[in-house]
């Protein structure tokens, strides 16, 4: 005879509701008000984010060119991996909270500094770009920290998928005033400080929700530390930080060279390509927002692998700015899926007390792609160019059998522990 057969059905019942009364308390738990307050905070810094996907634009207004885009982009990335070199030690010693507002003050501090920018080649351009990927750097991981700290594999996932869709609102509508401030043929300098000034203030904006958010976060135990070499060695999570270097690579495309690409074709606007990416990439993640749970976090990375592979290869197939709806599909699609898969399952090998530590290390090793990938892709550019190729379709055509080798390896390598 089962146990469940012995239960009487009133008590089987009652089961049932407390069940349901746990699981709705528990939800309400994670999504309360600190919640919200974090989702809008990551929302205006976001928007100003995305705002700056015309960055490439006030590169070339200096004089620059690809090379330069992917120089001071792929430099700027040092600053954020310097960050992330304190910050797994900083946010589980002194608190996200410390951490998130100190770098939002940042974030608009180094935005605002742009305006004394004349010169590409000078060092102000490049220490001012370290400086926004410091801050950057700091609210990401002190953000994503905090609103999921102590959850298990399948429910960090969710919580930061959740708190990821305040990205694809921001990414629908930064690239939208981007293109009001920036989309036409002769941008001015005005032009550009606008920018920089509304990016500037949406950052304020950002610090006052993050300090709502954190209000009620309780002061770190102090306790003794492990050296950080002896944590990542104990409990690093292997080959996952491949994938997240990959998925820098891959999207290093849309928010840096999409401006270059596009005007290559004679396109002015990018709008409809983060419009259709922000779109999607939401209904991708709200409607997969349980899959972790239902069917595990690896069936998700194959198939953002498989997503992020269309998308580069669709990109070849663009002439008109409606056809930046294709590459915009699945380039959603890969970011709605790889991010938070990809960061749960590297940041859960670490216990809960270190989770700041392991999420900011796979934050670290996306910043690597994103350091590598933006002077790799400008300089094949460049140097399609000069071999007299089509400079973006051998680039895409590179990049595209990359992440699909990467993917056949983590597939193969992971297929026995998946059994």
């Amino acid at each position: 005879m089962s146990v469940s057969s012995e239960v009487p059905p009133q008590l089987a019942s009652g089961s049932r509701q407390f069940l349901r009364a746990s699981q709705t308390a528990a939800e309400q738990s994670v999504y309360g008000r600190d919640f919200w307050c974090a989702y809008v905070a990551n929302t205006a810094m976001m928007v100003a984010v995305s705002l700056l996907y015309r960055y490439a634009d006030f590169v070339t207004f200096l004089g620059g060119d690809e090379w330069n885009v992917g120089l001071v982009v792929g430099t700027g990335m040092v600053g954020s991996l310097f960050m992330r070199s304190f910050q797994g030690f900083g946010i589980d010693h002194f608190g996200a909270r410390r951490i998130w507002l100190w770098s939002m003050v940042l974030f608009s501090a180094s935005l605002a500094g742009h305006l004394a920018v004349q010169n590409v080649n000078g060092p102000v351009l490049f220490v001012l770009r370290i400086c926004y990927t410091i801050s950057l750097a700091g609210a990401f991981g002190a953000s994503i920290t905090s609103v999921s700290r102590s959850l298990p594999l399948p429910r960090m996932a969710e919580v930061v998928g959740s708190l990821g869709t305040s990205g694809f609102i921001a990414m629908a509508l930064g690239p939208q005033l981007g293109d009001f401030l920036c989309g036409h043929e002769n941008i001015t300098r005005s032009d550009l400080d606008t920018m920089f000034l509304v990016a500037a203030g949406l950052g304020i904006v950002s610090l006052l929700c993050a300090e709502l958010a954190t209000r009620s976060e309780s002061k770190p135990k102090r306790r003794r530390k492990p050296p950080v070499v002896w944590l990542l060695r104990r409990y690093h999570p292997g080959g996952v930080l491949v994938l997240a270097v990959v998925m820098g690579i891959g999207f290093v495309i849309p928010t840096t060279f999409l401006p270059t690409f596009t005007k290559e074709l004679n396109i002015e606007h990018t709008g409809t390509f983060f419009l259709v990416y922000a779109a999607t990439a939401f209904l991708a993640r709200v409607s997969t927002r349980r899959f972790p749970q239902l069917v595990g976090v690896r069936p998700m990375i194959l198939i953002g692998l498989a997503a992020l592979v269309l998308s580069l290869v669709t990109y070849m197939g663009v002439s008109s700015e409606w056809e930046l709806a294709f590459p915009g599909v699945f380039a959603g699609i890969a970011h709605a899926l790889l991010f938070p898969a990809v960061t749960a399952q590297g940041s859960t090998s670490f216990p809960s007390r270190y989770r700041g530590l392991g999420t900011t290390l796979m934050l670290s090793m996306l910043d690597i792609g994103t350091l590598t990938g933006a002077p790799l892709v400008g300089r094949m550019v460049e140097a399609s160019k000069s071999f007299g190729l089509p400079p973006y379709k051998v680039t895409f055509s590179v990049l595209a059998a990359g992440v699909t080798l990467v993917g056949i390896v983590y597939g193969i390598s992971t297929r026995r522990s998946s059994k």
